[in-house]
């Protein structure tokens, strides 16, 4: 079987303009990089009326196992399936990190013959959008310790300041650093640290915000850090705001290209959904329902992480309300979920998958009730998956009211993710309204409790006594309406990565809070999640290489 990258070098793509044809822009209102990527312009995209009947759906996923499940290879594929039963379709997906892609996960173009392609450009920079955020990241980085330098006019207290810089990499050696050394030409010394670029506030906000003019003045609301007085200090006191725009008003327009058959894909922001809100901007997404009757994007990791972000934040603040929701999962990961070692996976264990299946049934469960969406399950299937698990799989899903879908997208493409697009198509056909976990008025407390208790089934929140000082002054400094992004590891609904399934009245420890005033959020890091990763013992990158001026060992 030939590998991802050997799939996508192999196809032959349609220029650039002919997938915008296929949604009717109009030639002046794209800005090719090269042959088979765009920008697409924003004052085209805004003079677009509303379509009436356009819709959204929302592919999430199990609790994520080194098994694999498949999510953004199903959005694809259920693009290429709406199509395939000759739907008006395209996908709204995130841009890949070069942290996962040299890291652990490899990258994230989709797979097999469910892709978005350039494959190797998407996964390699890209259109540069973001290099462009960590530029305007570091560049306030840089403006606060040059004022501090030049004679501190703000009275920013070196020892409360809160921004980091970043880059778009794992390096834990930059988790925490200390700056300034040197002399007194090299400024004031002080502890300081790095973020990847997708944990960046920056990243969220150019996500979250909806045109240039919001992205400005978002950006001005940062909070970089404090005076002695712990009055705040923003990037529009240090008159950043403005420069910072500059470098992110080409980035802000949506990525065009195109999947393996052709169809229409924004690949536009990436957060993660582990330590950010995990879903892509929503410009692309919004700009993508005026322009098609079917619009599918994804949110990170599993339900209880992106699909709870992208329905408590994005879906909060921008009005966008999807009309149904995929759930993938894989037999080889439920049975994971069921205790099985992943040297056993490929053996049939129907007692591993009703075990493991309770990860799955809380997902349906939050989905349905929770957030309120109408949902099917997608089973991403592989090649020593037997009927009999796939049949109970089928069952275990019936009787918590989702139906179950084989998809075989990865080796059929389109093809394989036709019941899949016919079942959503009946969904979206009668949505039920979408319920938010808490509402705006509860307490920033109560917000993470709720998250907690009604999402991941804990049985309590905890936190030091500095860290409930610290939301308690959140809450009284008039950032209470804002909501929570939680971080933690996306492998369990706890905060331990090795509870499989689906543990209850487990405690979730908020062990730091991070104010995103420019975002619009506030962070709530749990566990030992790190918002800068570390890479493997064999990373990534030993296998990516240059050959013969061809890219090989990229997944």
């Amino acid at each position: 079987m030939p590998s991802d990258i050997d799939i996508a070098q192999a196809a032959v793509l349609e220029p650039i303009s002919k997938i915008a044809e296929r949604l009717n822009l109009p030639y002046e209102a794209i800005d090719p990089y090269g042959h088979y990527k765009a920008k697409i312009s924003l004052d085209y995209l805004d003079s677009l009326p509303k379509k009436e009947n356009s819709h959204l759906i929302l592919v999430t996923a199990i609790s994520p196992t080194p098994a694999g499940e498949g999510k953004t290879t199903t959005t694809v594929g259920l693009g290429d399936g709406l199509r395939k039963i000759g739907k008006s379709a395209m996908i709204a997906l995130r841009e890949p990190s070069l942290g996962p892609v040299f890291g652990v996960k490899g990258g994230a173009a989709g797979g097999g013959y469910a892709q978005v392609v350039p494959m190797e450009d998407i996964n390699l920079h890209f259109t540069g959008d973001f290099g462009a955020i960590q530029l305007a990241n570091n560049l306030l980085a840089a403006l606060i310790d040059n004022h501090i330098h030049h004679g501190n006019e703000l009275g920013i207290d070196v020892r409360r300041i809160t921004w980091k810089r970043v880059v778009d990499l794992n390096d834990r050696a930059l988790r925490d650093i200390t700056v300034g050394l040197g002399g007194p030409g090299n400024g004031f010394p002080r502890e300081d640290g790095f973020d990847i670029v997708v944990a960046s506030e920056v990243m969220a906000i150019f996500c979250l915000a909806t045109s240039l003019e919001d992205l400005k003045r978002r950006l001005g609301n940062i909070v970089v850090g404090y005076t002695r007085e712990k009055t705040p200090v923003t990037a529009r006191d240090l008159k950043a705001e403005g420069s910072m725009a500059v470098l992110l008003k080409d980035a802000f327009r949506p990525n065009l290209v195109q999947t393996l058959e052709g169809t229409p894909a924004f690949v536009h922001g990436g957060p993660f959904a582990n330590i950010a809100h995990g879903c892509n901007t929503v410009v692309a997404t919004a700009s993508a329902l005026k322009l098609v009757d079917y619009v599918v994007t994804e949110a990170g990791f599993g339900a209880d992480l992106g699909a709870e972000k992208f329905v408590d934040i994005k879906c909060r603040k921008s009005g966008l309300r999807p009309d149904a929701a995929v759930i993938v999962a894989t037999v080889r990961a439920l049975k994971y979920h069921g205790g099985v070692d992943l040297k056993e996976l490929n053996t049939e264990n129907l007692d591993a998958v009703r075990a493991g299946f309770a990860n799955l049934q809380r997902h349906i469960e939050n989905v349905s009730t929770v957030y309120g969406i109408r949902c099917v399950v997608s089973i991403n299937r592989f090649i020593s998956d037997t009927d009999a698990e796939l049949e109970l799989i089928k069952e275990l899903s019936a009787a918590f009211g989702a139906k179950a879908v084989i998809a075989t997208h990865w080796a059929n493409g389109g093809d394989g993710a036709s019941e899949l697009a016919e079942v959503i198509v009946e969904i979206c056909e009668a949505p039920t309204p979408m319920t938010f976990v808490y509402e705006d008025s509860a307490t920033l407390w109560e917000k993470m409790e709720a998250i907690a208790k009604r999402v991941y089934r804990a049985s309590e929140i905890t936190a030091s006594s500095a860290v409930r000082a610290r939301i308690k002054e959140l809450q009284e400094s008039g950032y209470g309406e804002f909501p929570v992004c939680v971080a933690k590891t996306q492998y369990s609904y706890s905060t331990d990565a090795a509870l499989r399934a689906a543990p209850v009245d487990h405690s979730v420890n908020i062990r730091e809070v991070r104010l995103s005033a420019g975002a619009e959020f506030i962070v709530m890091i749990c566990g030992d999640v790190m918002t800068m990763p570390g890479l493997p013992k064999i990373p990534a990158s030993v296998h990516i290489d240059l050959v013969d001026g061809k890219v090989v060992g990229l997944s």
